[in-house]
Order: C-alpha cells, then sequence, then structure tokens
C-alpha cells in the first residue's frame, strides 16, 4: 500500500489526495461499497478503445455544390460520355486503329511498344528479372523463388462480365465506354456459380466490367454468389447508381450485403471530370450520399465501402494509409461521406493508359519508374497468385490485366489438348474459345489450378512497383 500511496505525488495534484483517500479507505473498510461502475474485466489483454465518434462536418468546409445536387444529377450520363468521344481527339484516332488493325493487332502492337522501351533501357523480361531480385532479395514464405509465379489455393474468383458502360475513362484498362456490346450470357453465368458452388478455397466473387451492374446477369451473380455464402464484391463506377432504371440498385446492394469498391481518383471536381469525363464528379459523390444513407461506409453496419485511388499521369500512387487520411478527412468535411478503406493502384502501361503515355513520349520513362520502384514485398499479395479471372465469354486469365491483353492460360496446363474440339462446350460460347486457352467448360473446380504455373509478360512490372496493382 505504501508504494501506491507514494506514486500519488506523480499524478495531477486535484486527483492525488483522492485516490490516496479511496485507497486508505478501501483498506479499512468492513462493509462492501456500491461502486455501480467498478467492474472493468481483469482479462486487460482484451480491451479495445472503440473509434470516437466523428464530430459533424464544419459549415466552413461544405461543398456549396450540396445545394441541390440531386437533383442537378438525375438523368443518364451516357449522352454526354457519347458526345465527349465524338469531340475527343484520342478516343478517334483509337477508334480509327481499332477499325484497321482489329483488337488482336492493335494489343500486338502495343505490346512491341513496351517491349522496345525495356529493351532500349538494358531490362530483361519479367520473369527473369523476377527470379533473379527474389534470389538476391529472398522473401519470406517464398524461399523457393519459383513458387512466386505458380497458383496458390484460389480465393477469389473475378467475373469480367461485359464491356459496356457508361462512361469513357482516358486511363480504363479494359477500354469500356456505351459502345461496346461485350455481354456475358445466362449459360456462362450458370457456370461460373456452378465452378463457385465447387471451390471450397473461394470466399469471394468479385464482378466488374464496364459498369458491371449494366449487364443483365450483374443482379443474377450478385445474387447467386450470396445465396451460396460467398462474399460479393461489386466494382462500381458509381455514376451508375444515377442511371435511369437503376433506381433500386443501392437497395438490391444493400438487401445481399454487396461490398461496394468505388474508383474515386480524387476528391475535386476538377481532377475526377478530368480523368472520366464531364459530370462524373457530381453524380460520384451523390451516388456515395445514396450508399452512406443505406449504412454503406458506416461503422458497425457490415456494408462495406471502399474507395480506390489511380493515378492522373504517368507517376506512381502516394503511401496508402496518409492518403487514406487525406481522403477521410476531405470527405467527411467537405462533403459529409464516410468510407470505409482506400486502396492505391498503379496504372498498368496497358490499353487507354499505354495510348496516352506512348503519345506523350512517356512510356519508356514509364517503364523505367516501374522497374526502378520494383518492390519484392509485393510479390506475395500479387493477385495473380490467388485469382482467377473470367472473361465475358467465358475465357479464363490468372488476372484482368491478362484478360485485357488476350493472355490466355494455355490448356495444357491442365493436361488437356491444346485446342478444344469443335464438339466440347454450348453452342453459344465465343468462337475462339476453339483456338485460345481455358474457358469455364474446362474444369469443375478452382481446385484444378492449384501449382500451375502463371503467364507472365512485360505488363506486369505494374504490379510490382510501389504497393503494386493487386
Amino acid at each position: 500500500m505504501c508504494s501506491l500511496l507514494l506514486s500519488a505525488p506523480c499524478l495531477p495534484r486535484r486527483l492525488a489526495p483522492v485516490i490516496g483517500t479511496v485507497l486508505r479507505s478501501s483498506s479499512s473498510q468492513k462493509q462492501p461499497v456500491d461502486l455501480p461502475d467498478f467492474n472493468t474485466d481483469v482479462d486487460v489483454h482484451t480491451h479495445r478503445l472503440k473509434r470516437p465518434e466523428r464530430p459533424p462536418p464544419s459549415p466552413a468546409r461544405r461543398w456549396a455544390g450540396l445545394e441541390g445536387l440531386r437533383e442537378r444529377t438525375e438523368g443518364s450520363l451516357i449522352p454526354d460520355t457519347l458526345q465527349e468521344m465524338e469531340k475527343d481527339e484520342q478516343f478517334k484516332i483509337t477508334a480509327e486503329n481499332l477499325r484497321r488493325l482489329g483488337q488482336v493487332k492493335l494489343t500486338r502492337e502495343e505490346r512491341k511498344k513496351r517491349q522496345r522501351a525495356l529493351r532500349k533501357l538494358g531490362i530483361p523480361n519479367f520473369r527473369e528479372f523476377l527470379l533473379k531480385n527474389l534470389k538476391e532479395n529472398p522473401q519470406e514464405g517464398l524461399e523457393d523463388k519459383h513458387q512466386s509465379l505458380k497458383k496458390q489455393p484460389i480465393e477469389i474468383i473475378q467475373l469480367n462480365i461485359g464491356l459496356y458502360c457508361n462512361q469513357a475513362c482516358n486511363h480504363c484498362h479494359v477500354e469500356s465506354s456505351p459502345k461496346r456490346t461485350e455481354m456475358m450470357s445466362r449459360e456462362v453465368a450458370d457456370k461460373c456459380l456452378e465452378i463457385l458452388d465447387r471451390s471450397p478455397s473461394v470466399h469471394t466473387l468479385d464482378i466488374t466490367g464496364g459498369a458491371p451492374e449494366l449487364n443483365p446477369q450483374f443482379r443474377y451473380l450478385a445474387a447467386g454468389g450470396a445465396a451460396l455464402g460467398k462474399k460479393v464484391l461489386d466494382r462500381c463506377n458509381l455514376t451508375v447508381l444515377l442511371e435511369p432504371g437503376q433506381e433500386d440498385l443501392p437497395d438490391f446492394l444493400t438487401q445481399h450485403g454487396v461490398s461496394v469498391v468505388a474508383s474515386l481518383p480524387c476528391y475535386s471536381a476538377k481532377n475526377v471530370n478530368m480523368q472520366r469525363g464531364k459530370g462524373v464528379f457530381d453524380k460520384s459523390i451523390q451516388a456515395l450520399l445514396m450508399l452512406n444513407e443505406r449504412g454503406y461506409g458506416r461503422p458497425g453496419t457490415g456494408l462495406e465501402l471502399d474507395l480506390v485511388y489511380n493515378p492522373l499521369g504517368g507517376f506512381l500512387p502516394p503511401p496508402q494509409r496518409e492518403l487514406e487520411d487525406k481522403y477521410r478527412q476531405e470527405l467527411w468535411d467537405t462533403f459529409g461521406i464516410q468510407f470505409n478503406n482506400l486502396y492505391t493502384v498503379t496504372n498498368m502501361p496497358i490499353k487507354r493508359f499505354a495510348d496516352f503515355l506512348y503519345r506523350r513520349n512517356e512510356l519508356q520513362d514509364y517503364m523505367n519508374l516501374l522497374v526502378r520502384n520494383f518492390n519484392p514485398m509485393s510479390v506475395k499479395g500479387l493477385m495473380c497468385r490467388n485469382l482467377l479471372s473470367v472473361n465475358w465469354d467465358g475465357r479464363v486469365y490468372d488476372c484482368d490485366f491478362n484478360q485485357q491483353l488476350d493472355l490466355a492460360i494455355p490448356r495444357t496446363r491442365l493436361g488437356l489438348p491444346a485446342k478444344q474440339s469443335a464438339k466440347e462446350g454450348p453452342s453459344t460460347v465465343h468462337p475462339d474459345l476453339k483456338s485460345k486457352g481455358l474457358s469455364v467448360w474446362d474444369f469443375a473446380s478452382t481446385d484444378d489450378f492449384l501449382g500451375s504455373r502463371v503467364v507472365t509478360d512485360n505488363h506486369c512490372y505494374g504490379c510490382t512497383a510501389g504497393m503494386g496493382s493487386s
């Protein structure tokens, strides 16, 4: 007891006598004292502090544009997107090249440009570079460096269910727009759900596009995945929630507990509209407010709302934790918006972003930036190691980026003939499936991929630079 009393002077003067009195009186007290809140659990290792409640947004910081925002964001974004596409010279050049060369040749030319840039820099192909670096910088859990590029148990099935979108963002690696018509069929959707049900290691169904919500199969797949007990992610561009015919979409997402992963490249209107198109910022803010109203992004609701940042140009994103804090402050103080997490991703040097870099004569510098900032710590978290990406037509890839470059998983990886027989698979699948890699018709469970080699190419430097793109 003396030792306790001796410590009292270390306390603030106004508290020391009180504590001393309590300690002395408690030692001589014969009858129990009624202390209604003196019931703290002795398992102090379990004690946690809850997050302090956020103060209301500062009136001085509130965005003037909030007034009349709901009315201002009514109607479809598609007419504005089409009008911008008609005016944008770069869109017109890309469209002409696509018409003249076709998608396959255009993708091949893009790859050659990246390869030439790396050759000028004296940099080897990605697989050689990675294995050499892991040999020099061994990583825990990757003692066998060759395992770094082999499939682990598949935990995520990502479905790109179509390329139709109400936007046409200049960084889009899938080149979506209102002019694209590719859509997943019900037959392919059913097969995907069947595989999901037979793959016990898979915990997440990740649905993307285009604007996946505009595909007729989106709600069927989301409800089906939730019914199987899987976590369902909706890769949402936010503005789709305000498209005519989608008025009940926020309620559908809430009903099925779908987690929303939304792209928001900045908290300022100028930067968002520059990257994603006229009017996108206002609609994005309105959509986030609508999701918050239903509990998304709010503590204790279980409705997850995560945001994704990618840079405007040829540079790496800022540190994720610091940027998340900045987003949280800006979105709360200015708009009263809450969210759960912010993820930063590195722009991949493919498709529209590759064209953007090439036109600005920055492709070589960007490839050099990616190589210089290779991060061996990112390898264990590469999406290609525990994810399977399925195209709208049923073809299967190691990741979404490989899908857009048509780097299919060879059928021989599963011990199948290199080419599919004309008799295999339903008549409605894409004709290219007869010769281009694996499809959902070739396997029953994702367990079949364990230990198979991941397909890599020169764009993979993007996923290992800085904090990566996985």
